[in-house]
């Protein structure tokens, strides 16, 4: 019975010791697991004003206690959104390197290689009372002013892409919601249209009719609208009275009858002048009587 009970002493002290040497060893030789935390790296070398899109992100394991505080955890936080600073190759992607969708390097960013972004403003009727959002897609259409024989209408740009509406913000600075909104929006185009838009601001009134996003078709209707849909007999009336100012011509006169036609317009406003105020003064010698005319 005391050899036993030894026996067992012996091997309860055996296992003892083993279990404090594993323990030793797990705590001082063997590796040991740390808590990690994946977070967004770049997935390439990206300059600076680069916008990010899924295919520049991956996501890699890094120790919980080296995690930066601003480090992207997600990509979808990090996607269409601008680099500030460059960053290489598996650095971590920081919220503080990165621009908001809403600020000026946000937007520019968006404008695709060989566009160019132009500022129209509007009103509440040709902007189609505020339904224009950043991508929508929109028609342009000029409207020229003059009579009725002269005004006109046409769509001069078709399925323009709208970049922004209303003022935007530098990067770090909140909207104040004081300030009104700005009545501006930007298109995108290319730069030959960006000329013709121009042109047509300066020669009469840009209106915008919005489209479906998923319409693409281009306008059936491409030339410029007269008033004859308003007024069908516009032309007719308009040639009468042309002819009836002309003398009864059907044609416009030439150079030499132009100026027969302005000389003979001169003598009619002589003769519709009235007359000048005139002094008749009496003039007696002796017996004679004499009127003098002063004009």
């Amino acid at each position: 019975m005391d050899r036993q009970k030894k026996l067992l002493i012996f091997v309860g002290a055996w296992a003892s010791a083993l279990v404090l040497t594993w323990i030793l060893y797990a705590k001082t030789v063997a590796p040991q697991e740390e808590k990690t935390t994946v977070v967004v790296v770049a997935a390439r070398d990206m300059a600076a004003g680069t916008l990010l899109r899924a295919a520049d992100l991956k996501t890699v394991k890094y120790p919980e206690r080296t995690v930066p505080k601003t480090a992207v955890l997600e990509s979808a936080n990090a996607v269409s959104r601008v680099l500030l600073t460059p960053v290489n190759m598996n650095e971590p992607v920081l919220l503080s390197k990165l621009s908001t969708p809403t600020t000026v390097e946000g937007i520019s960013s968006t404008i695709e290689p060989g566009y160019r972004a132009v500022s129209v403003q509007i009103t509440d009727v040709s902007g189609v009372a505020g339904l224009i959002q950043p991508n929508s897609h929109v028609d342009v259409l000029f409207t020229r002013p003059g009579t009725m024989a002269e005004a006109s209408a046409s769509t001069i740009l078709s399925d323009v892409k709208v970049l922004s509406t209303g003022r935007l913000l530098p990067a770090g600075q909140t909207p104040d919601p004081r300030t009104p909104r700005s009545p501006v929006v930007t298109l995108v185009v290319t730069p030959a249209d960006a000329q013709k838009l121009e042109l047509a601001k300066n020669q009469g009134k840009i209106s915008l009719t919005l489209r479906n996003p998923l319409d693409h078709t281009p306008p059936s209707q491409t030339g410029p609208i007269t008033t004859q849909v308003l007024d069908p007999d516009i032309d007719t009336r308009t040639a009468a009275a042309r002819k009836a100012r002309l003398g009864g011509r059907a044609a416009l006169p030439d150079a030499k009858e132009w100026q027969a036609l302005a000389a003979a317009k001169k003598e009619d406003e002589k003769k519709k002048e009235p007359e000048k105020p005139r002094a008749v003064v009496d003039v007696y010698r002796g017996d004679k009587h004499v009127q003098e005319i002063f004009k």
